[in-house]
Formats: structure tokens, sequence, C-alpha cells
């Protein structure tokens, strides 16, 4: 476990994660992989429970002892996600730091399932604002004040946030590595570290697969 930036948030990072990694390869190559929602930048499925009902328990251990929460961890959802868009077409909001819930309770994990690094995950403060995590009562102010700097300082350019910008700092990054998952608060500021000279495959045996699993804790 690490603290990152000024806050301080904890991140959790765990080796040999899967019990049979492998497996899970396998079945994420039999999956039905399509496009879910408008910003993921790649294909996703959905992740049988069994894999929920196997890791569960490792990450309510982490939940308990590194976030305080003591009573209940439930999976959301559960999704294999294999990122393909080429840098050039991604979406505005692809090309920024983001998070995935506002509220404290909720928790991500990325499931890193490739045997090359394409990349692991890199996290964030706004510059203007200061902000690392982005809870309610920030929600609003830095949806403003980053529609504000976009006015400002313009798009970034095409690609995958690549470290520093004039909008946002680097304040930590877990490596990505053979079934190593991460865990983190939804909350704070984050983002795929992908370098833009690669080209990602669309195989799931050789490209950037992980599993992404969204938790509630109580």
């Amino acid at each position: 476990m690490e603290r990152v930036g000024k806050e301080k948030e904890p991140v959790v990072v765990i080796d040999a994660f899967a019990q049979d990694p492998a497996r899970l390869v396998a079945t994420a190559l039999a999956a039905p992989l399509g496009t879910l929602g408008a910003y993921y930048p790649g294909v996703r499925a959905p992740v049988g429970r069994d894999y929920c009902a196997e890791v569960g328990p490792l990450l309510a251990g982490a939940a308990r002892r590194v976030f305080g929460f003591t009573q209940r961890l439930s999976f959301d959802r559960a999704l294999f996600s294999l990122t393909l868009t080429p840098p050039a077409e991604l979406t505005l909001a692809q090309r920024l730091p983001h998070i995935d819930d506002v509220a404290p309770e909720r928790l991500a994990v990325v499931h890193y399932l490739s045997p090359q690094d394409w990349g692991g995950t890199r996290f964030y403060r706004h510059r203007t604002t200061g902000f690392e995590t982005i809870g309610p009562d920030r929600h609003r102010s830095y949806l403003d004040q980053l529609a504000d700097d976009l006015r400002r300082c313009g798009e970034p350019p095409p690609g995958y946030i690549a470290g520093a910008t004039a909008l946002f700092e680097p304040i930590g990054h877990v490596p990505a590595r053979f079934n190593r998952a991460v865990l983190y608060r939804s909350n704070l500021l984050h983002c795929a570290a992908i370098d833009n000279a690669c080209i990602l495959p669309a195989d799931p045996a050789t490209g950037r697969l992980t599993i992404a699993s969204f938790l509630t804790a109580e």
C-alpha cells in the first residue's frame, strides 16, 4: 500500500491476485467483447460471478485494513476490458484523467492480464483546483473549473495522456504486471498510462487485457 499525492489517498497493489490467471485469459478469448458505454477506449464483456467469489475475500480484507470498511463489500460490475482505440481517435473525455464515481464508498480495481506491459495506471492532481479526489462536494466546482481551463488552454491533442500536462500533474503510477491488481477509491483522478507510440493488439491473448471491477463498501 502507498499513499499518493498531497491528499495521501491509499493505493493498494496486489501481485499474484488470481489463482488461475491463464483461465481468465482463455475465458476472455471466448467472451462477446463489444462496446459498452461511451467512455472506455476499447471493448468489454461481463465477467462471471465466480471471479467475484474468488477475489472478493482478498479485496474485502484490503478494504477493511486500508480503507476502514468493515461491514460489507459488493461487486457492482466486473468487466473484461481490452484497450483498442488508436490515440488519434480518442474523444476529449478519453484524453483526460477521470473518476469512476464521486461517492467515497465506491472502490475500483484494475486487474492486469497482459503478458506484455501495455501500460499501467497513473494518478493525477488537477493543477487549477489542486484536487486529487473529486467527491460530491467538489464535483460541480471541478467540472466548472475544468471547462474554464479547456476554454483558456484549449483541448489536449489527440492521444492518451502521457505524464504531466498544462492541466494535470501526475502524483503516482502503478506499472502493469501480469496478474497484478490495483485497488483505489473511484473518486481518485486516474487514467491508463499508455504509450502513444504503441499499436495495441486486438487479440485478448496479447493485447492490453484487464478486468475492471467496481465495488461498493460499507
